[in-house]
């Protein structure tokens, strides 16, 4: 039988919004993404997880066809702008060491590793596995499809069973195997057998866990050049490669190939190897096996789209997802510079986004996970407003607004939760008694108002280079924010005030967050000292 072929080039499979006055398909193979990446407004994909993952794909490609994949020659800046200026080169350009450039060049070079079915190097994927591991035992198409019930987690989007399988179609096929490759679970899966190692554990792929922060245009064209960073001059993309440009695939016996660049970095650090078993049409997806792809320690590499943390003795991890926390929050993180050795490090990406507009929004995408084992919990997508420009270059006055901005919105936060557990302590006299109801409740209450607050003084801060007054009032937006917070406690204690009892623990436990209003500064300072 002749092996079914879905060439990922051609072939329409990623879902894409188009622009005011544009049409197209609702679905675009690579080719044609890049072809019409001005006439398309956004990538149309629901599932958070695979968005970041086929943003970073994009990345790499739009790097390669740029020749923006290395330093030189000249100004990498200049050269970004040119693209800018004239458009992504359709054409083939030769490059030096027989390298190709250009929509035209690149994918006819590689066009032969870009079949999803492929019988000699299927795109992404190791053809080993079917010889490896053991065929009576493979992962499945649920467990490939990260929204559907499989082991512990639970179905999100519909009602599948193990008994009777819905083989998923070529274009959510694929968007599962990125998913895999960049969050995918640590621990059991399927046990794969070479020489004289044979296990069934797998580390956690590099996402894992993790929020993850892309620059946003009017335009797919400028999505995706905003979201390139240059390379150090030493990079070579003779050396820089992604999987499908390797000559050979992967020893698994051997430690993960270090990252030598910005294309390794998006496309080459996965921690399992996936194949993909096509049903006998050729359209959907019948099988899957999902196993380990080195055996040797994990390597998590550096990652441009990541805000990195410190924890007490220096070492780094990327912020994590948490559905409860909004995008807001970290908005300091990302539009302004380390402030000292223990704030976070932004995403590298923001250093260079506002080169190409200066119109950004920024996106969240992440996957709230377990990351040490194989639970997932929810989907993060969020986008900012069109944050202008970046503060701290274009307008140094609101950088101090802008932190005090968050951090009041946290206080109140921290101070609203306190003082809900103590008012309920006091209430049932009982420490241990947990009052999750009433922190959800409040959480649920003051958030949303916190979000709506913060945007609404950031948008009128000042943004004129070399304005002395930024416009902000700290005092009123202390108040503010004091007043979400009483709002939502006063709402959720009221039902225990018609006792004395309710209302001595209700009443004394009010004055942690009136306190934080009436000296704000000395409550921001401790705060900060909690957490340090």
């Amino acid at each position: 039988m002749t092996a079914p072929a879905f060439n990922l080039i051609d072939q329409p499979w990623i879902p894409v919004a188009w622009g005011e006055g544009k049409s197209g398909p609702s679905e675009v193979g690579l080719r044609d993404l890049f072809l019409r990446a001005r006439d398309i407004r956004a990538l149309l994909i629901p599932e958070a997880p695979a968005h970041s993952a086929l943003l970073r794909l994009l990345y790499a490609l739009t790097a390669r066809i740029t020749g923006l994949d290395e330093a030189g020659p000249g100004s990498w800046g200049d050269r970004r702008e040119d693209i800018l200026e004239q458009g992504l080169p359709e054409q083939s350009i030769e490059l030096p060491g027989g390298h190709q450039a250009g929509i035209e060049g690149y994918f006819d070079r590689w066009q032969h590793r870009f079949d999803l079915f492929g019988r000699d190097r299927p795109w992404l994927q190791d053809p080993r596995l079917p010889h490896q591991c053991d065929s009576s035992k493979t992962a499945g198409v649920n467990k490939l499809v990260m929204s559907r019930a499989a082991g512990n987690n639970h179905s999100w989007f519909g009602h599948w069973s193990s008994e009777k399988l819905l083989p998923p179609g070529r274009s959510q096929a694929a968007l599962a195997l990125l998913t895999w490759h960049y969050w995918g679970a640590p621990g059991g899966s399927s046990t794969r057998t070479v020489g004289s190692t044979s296990h069934h554990y797998a580390k956690a792929a590099p996402l894992r866990a993790a929020l993850s922060y892309h620059p946003e245009c009017d335009n797919l064209f400028l999505t995706l050049l905003a979201g390139l960073t240059p390379p150090d001059s030493a990079v070579s993309r003779a050396t820089d490669l992604c999987p499908w440009e390797r000559d050979d695939l992967p020893d698994p016996l051997k430690p993960m190939p270090e990252p030598q660049g910005p294309c390794s970095r998006l496309t080459a650090c996965s921690q399992h190897a996936l194949y993909l078993v096509p049903a006998d049409d050729g359209e959907r997806v019948a099988d899957a096996y999902i196993t380990w792809a080195y055996d040797a320690t994990r390597l998590r590499p550096e990652d441009d789209y990541l805000i990195w943390e410190f924890d007490k003795d220096g070492n780094t991890s990327p912020r994590s997802a948490c559905s409860a926390r909004s995008l807001w929050r970290d908005i300091d993180a990302l539009l302004l510079k380390q402030l000292d050795d223990a704030s976070p490090l932004q995403p590298k990406v923001m250093d260079h986004a506002f080169d190409v507009s200066e119109y950004l929004r920024v996106r969240a995408l992440g996957f709230e996970q377990d990351a040490t084992q194989s639970a997932n919990y929810q989907y993060l997508d969020s986008v900012t407003p069109a944050l202008l420009t970046r503060v701290e270059e274009d307008a140094v006055s609101t950088e101090r607004p802008v932190r005090q901005l968050r951090e009041l919105g946290e206080l109140f936060g921290d101070r609203l939760a306190y003082a809900t557990k103590r008012a309920w302590q006091g209430y049932t006299d009982d420490k241990k008694n947990h009052p999750g109801a009433w922190l959800d409740a409040v959480a649920a209450r003051y958030w949303p108002a916190a979000e709506r607050e913060f945007w609404s003084r950031f948008r009128q801060l000042t943004r004129v280079d070399g304005a002395g007054d930024p416009g902000f009032d700290f005092d009123a937006t202390c108040r503010a924010f004091a007043r979400h917070a009483l709002d939502a406690y006063e709402v959720v204690t009221d039902s225990v005030t018609r006792t004395p009892r309710g209302a001595k623990a209700v009443t004394r436990a009010k004055a942690i967050i009136l306190a934080a209003r009436n000296d704000p500064l000395k409550a921001m300072e401790q705060m900060r000292k909690q957490k340090s």
